[in-house]
């Protein structure tokens, strides 16, 4: 579907001399092989070409279209493009969902837009496009640095203006595509990234995500070639930008599922050999051989301070240097003599400085099948100031540490602790030689760690849309609530509604004691005073009922017995779809606000997991030789809840806090539902 618009053997720009005579220029600058023709009703001439007065003048359909006019005429040029066959557009106009708040039709005009496109492809509206240096295309209508490359990243963005910063990137990074999405109408991440992942000439995907328009098609969409990262906009950033957004958490767990484990600010990795990369926010992207779920690595410099700055990093981002073997200790102090204290990470000195040789046997002693890489730390002097032969030497000596073995190689990698000290040419040779040049400690620990996180055995089910909100919700009463969710079920306390505190009173003795009584019509009971606890008879029942705030009551079994308290939340996000919540519950949900979040839908394992996430995890597999929780029980309920999200139309929230964790079962003693009514 993509293939014709981001491998252009034809293109069109549509518009005035302006914008299409930068694209004109941009497609001659990265070496176009294919025809370019302008379009205009009045111009003789853009860039330099011809032009022709309607598009349909034009010798043949093209392939790749710039559409170059305001917002009212693209519709119009859309329409003609997609009636004869077009292969897909740029929409560089603005004005459309993006500007809604500013513009009463913004929203409709996209839908227009998308209407006169029919099936035909295209980026934005509100976009630059794209750049093609694989194959020397570029509908671009402004600077960029872009240089014809054979093999090399893409990276999808959807503002322009972050695209265009990220091709002035000055570390040795071959990009192969750069696209940009704007407000996502037609083809969002999903369907770019699974088009250019199809290029074998492309060696990572990075994604830079305000928003994701197309979140059943985002999880496994991307494959394993893609991370991402995403602007960190406070409350005043939110909505601004592009027509696509959601919530920072829904994003972030988006990510995960789609990107196979990356997540907010994470860099790509290359599948196919090293590649430095800056994203938002300063992180550097690396590559490292993709492992099952561990990230041991070595760490080779000749300064105790580096190999502190190492191992502090590693920590923090979870990357793992392991001891020495015997094998390995060796071997370093055949290399290195008596005088160095052996470790992982190592200060090897400056013993050997300058001394090819013997720093390729250092290196060479330190490999190791179990590590996922060795990292010599090096910052290059300046070069207008400073000479560099002994720099030199240690890259000439890592390269030289593999040997001639034929066999698969332990991946090797280059940080410099400060980004300036990774000269271009450096990076540049790193990566012709198969080395990963990384630009800073605390980039390079993180981006090893984002690399190494296993991928999902099975591709994950796509998540459920959460469809149109609902006009006007309703809060269920809690007895409704726990009733409609029993239904799928969950486990819940006996209870009976009261409307008089001699019918509570009479509840309570059916129930037997100790009972609680609760207040309905309050979504934060206890702040109300709209509950009692442990009531142990009939008159301290009615006694609690004529004096609490609330037109009806339920009169509840007490449950006891709690080893945990958890909370478990379904929430809609419009541009993700269902974010479910698991945490520590009742009153210290807000105090601990310890909880993981995941998509719908989820399986028993996935469940499991969030709950060994948690701090609380301790108290529920039993802390200090206690009892431990029914983790069964647990996951049971959340699964309930999932399939009463999935059978009920309408609704906006769900929300039990908490679920009370025994050692036989759970129990929840208070939930909340807000849905459409019919």
């Amino acid at each position: 579907m993509m293939e014709r618009l981001l491998r252009p053997r034809s293109t069109a720009a549509v518009g005035g001399s302006g914008w299409c005579g930068n694209i004109v220029r941009a497609c001659r600058r990265i070496g176009y092989q294919g025809r370019i023709w302008p379009v205009h009703p009045s111009l003789p001439e853009i860039g330099g070409l011809p032009a022709l007065a309607r598009l349909a003048d034009l010798p043949a359909v093209p392939d790749a279209v710039f559409v170059g006019v305001n917002r009212d005429a693209a519709l119009d040029v859309m329409a003609d493009l997609s009636a004869m066959g077009a292969g897909g557009a740029v929409c560089f106009a603005a004005g459309f969902r993006e500007a809604a708040g500013e513009l009463a039709d913004g929203a409709e005009m996209q839908d227009r837009l998308v209407a006169a496109a029919g099936d035909m492809p295209f980026l934005g509206p509100n976009c630059y496009g794209f750049i093609n240096a694989l194959d020397g295309a570029a509908l671009w209508p402004d600077q960029h640095g872009c240089e014809k490359v054979d093999r090399g990243v893409a990276i999808i963005t959807q503002s322009s203006n972050i695209a265009m910063n990220q091709t002035m990137q000055r570390r040795g990074l071959p990009l192969g595509y750069v696209v940009t999405l704007g407000n996502q109408a037609r083809v969002g991440f999903a369907g770019v990234g699974q088009a250019l992942l199809t290029d074998p000439r492309v060696t990572a995907l990075g994604l830079h995500i305000e928003g994701i328009a197309d979140p059943a098609g985002f999880p496994g969409a991307c494959g394993d070639g893609a991370a991402s990262w995403q602007a960190d906009r406070g409350a005043e950033g939110r909505g601004l930008g592009s027509g696509a957004g959601g919530g920072d958490v829904a994003y972030r767990i988006a990510c995960r599922v789609g990107c196979g484990g990356a997540g907010a600010a994470a860099p790509p990795w290359d599948r196919a050999g090293g590649q430095p990369f800056g994203a938002a926010g300063g992180a550097e992207a690396a590559a490292c051989r993709r492992t099952a779920g561990v990230e041991p690595i070595a760490s080779l410099s000749c300064s105790g301070g580096e190999a502190g700055l190492m191992a502090d990093a590693g920590r923090v981002h979870g990357v793992d240097f392991p001891a020495l073997t015997t094998a390995q200790s060796d071997a370093l102090r055949m290399a290195l003599g008596p005088r160095v204290a052996l470790s992982n990470p190592l200060d090897y000195h400056t013993y050997i400085w300058g001394n090819r040789e013997a720093m390729t046997n250092c290196f060479r002693a330190m490999a190791d099948p179990a590590l996922a890489m060795a990292c010599v730390v090096l910052d290059f002097p300046r070069a207008d100031r400073c000479g560099s032969r002994e720099w030199n030497d240690v890259l000439a000596a890592l390269q030289a540490s593999r040997g001639a073995s034929t066999a698969p190689a332990m991946p090797l990698g280059l940080i410099a602790t400060l980004s300036d000290n990774m000269p271009e040419d450096i990076a540049r040779r790193c990566i012709a030689e198969g080395i990963t040049p990384f630009c800073g400690i605390a980039e390079a620990m993180a981006a090893i760690a984002i690399a190494a996180a296993p991928l999902p055995a099975t591709d994950p089910e796509a998540v459920w849309p959460p469809g149109p909100d609902p006009a006007a919700p309703a809060l269920l009463t809690e007895a409704a609530a726990k009733a409609e969710l029993a239904a799928f079920g969950l486990r819940i306390p006996a209870a009976i509604r009261a409307a008089t505190p001699d019918q509570a009173a009479e509840a309570a003795s059916r129930i037997g004691f100790p009972v609680v009584l609760k207040g309905e019509g309050y979504a934060h009971k206890t702040e109300a005073g709209a509950v009692a606890l442990n009531l142990t008879g009939a008159a301290l029942v009615r006694d609690a009922a004529a004096t609490m705030p609330a037109p009806s009551r339920l009169v509840e079994e007490m449950v006891t017995g709690a080893i945990a308290e958890v909370l478990i939340g379904v929430t809609r996000d419009p541009a993700h779809g269902w974010l479910l919540t698991i945490g520590a519950g009742g009153v210290m949900a807000e105090l601990l606000r310890d909880n993981v979040s995941l998509l719908l839908p989820v399986t028993r394992d996935q469940v499991g997991g969030a709950l060994r996430d948690l701090r609380i995890w301790a108290l529920l597999r039993g802390w200090r030789g206690g009892p431990a929780a029914c983790v069964d029980a647990i996951i049971d309920a959340v699964m309930a809840v999932q399939e009463h999200v999935r059978a009920t139309p309408g609704l906006a929230e769900i929300e039990i806090n908490p679920l009370i964790c025994r050692a036989h079962d759970a129990v929840a003693v208070d939930a909340l539902i807000r849905k459409e009514m019919p």
